[in-house]
């Protein structure tokens, strides 16, 4: 008879992370079961996957009744708006987050694996690649950087506490797939920007700005290392990064245009008069941290998860600008197109 695979529940398996994971999972046969916590019930139907519809935020939800019998759970759930109210966002991405690990704790849960980002490290190089050791104190500024670098901190006082459970940090660079387009372009740009980005052709030049080098990957390889995470007997941290680094000169062989130099101070004053206006989500402190993110060392993600990208950057890119002329999306609230098409009408916090 053969044994019973595992168990794994996902916190936040609705979103542009969430989804591939939960694929991902489903795919491989060393899963039986998945349970998909989040704050809105999808209409989707992923393979050996039940949804219940809990908050992190809430203070009251049983979250280690959730948790029961499971083999490993995958935190991934965060807000990333609303950014002109980051008291919002710490009640579920630093406090729901301790909720999530003291749980697992309390349910008895092997192995925890949790989606930090590259924004929890502190200022580095950009000339070369930094490993896992690299300081995660973030970029004070941001909000996003601020909260992952505060979660890495609470995990480093509940590794020792609980050894008994195997953690894992997942550290990617920014992940793009044609199904978050829409999800990504409310995030980040905001409704009054318009989703429909110029063709490679209408785009003769791309501005060199110094300092702006950055690393970004497809959410299916993410996912996948997201996957060898959960079924191999690694702990730590785990960069995740494809190829090439994004910088002026990628873009410009992208779209064969050319480039120029631009000093930085025009475009965050411009991102920063947008942002106060609310015609751009994406917050002037955010664009500083990017200019400072340090470059990443892939190699262990490689060595210890035989994980390989299978995208480049510029494919994944790629995808993202499609799914923007396109509209594309999944039948889950994040991922909707028009915002919360396919959500079910469900109490927030009841079991599905």
């Amino acid at each position: 008879m053969a044994s019973p695979g595992m168990r794994v529940v996902v916190v936040g398996a609705t979103g542009n992370v969430g989804t591939s994971v939960v694929q991902a999972l489903g795919a491989d046969q060393r899963i039986d079961l998945i349970l998909g916590l989040a704050r809105r019930l999808p209409r989707w139907s992923p393979a050996k996957t039940r949804w219940a519809c809990v908050d992190i935020a809430d203070d009251g939800t049983d979250l280690a009744g959730y948790f029961s019998g499971a083999d490993a759970v995958v935190h991934l759930a965060w807000l990333f708006q609303p950014t002109h109210h980051p008291a919002t966002t710490w009640r579920t991405n630093v406090q729901g987050s301790t909720r999530v690990f003291d749980a697992a704790a309390a349910a008895g849960v092997p192995v925890l694996i949790y989606a930090s980002f590259v924004g929890a490290y502190s200022p580095g190089p950009k000339d070369r690649a930094v490993d896992e050791s690299w300081p995660t104190d973030g970029w004070p500024e941001a909000a996003l950087c601020r909260e992952k670098a505060y979660v890495e901190r609470i995990l480093d006082a509940f590794e020792p506490q609980h050894p008994e459970i195997r953690v894992v940090r997942m550290r990617p660079g920014f992940m793009f797939k044609r199904e978050a387009a829409c999800e990504q372009h409310r995030l980040f740009r905001g409704p009054l920007v318009p989703k429909r980005v110029p063709r490679p052709e209408r785009m003769p030049a791309i501005p060199a700005i110094p300092g702006m080098r950055y690393q970004a990957l497809h959410t299916g390889d993410a996912a996948e290392a997201f996957l060898q995470a959960t079924v191999r007997a690694v702990h730590g941290a785990f960069n995740l990064a494809a190829e090439p680094v994004v910088d002026a000169a990628m873009l410009a062989e992208m779209f064969g245009a050319r480039t120029f130099p631009m000093p930085g101070w025009p475009v965050r004053a411009a991102v920063s008069a947008a942002w106060r206006t609310h015609l751009l989500r994406t917050p002037p402190s955010l664009f500083d941290a990017l200019m400072h993110f340090p470059i990443m060392d892939t190699s262990r993600a490689r060595r210890e998860l035989e994980w390989t990208p299978r995208y480049t950057v510029q494919q994944a890119m790629r995808e993202l600008l499609a799914g923007l002329r396109e509209d594309a999306g999944m039948p889950t609230p994040p991922l909707a197109p028009h915002g919360r098409a396919g959500e079910a009408k469900v109490r927030v916090g009841a079991r599905s």
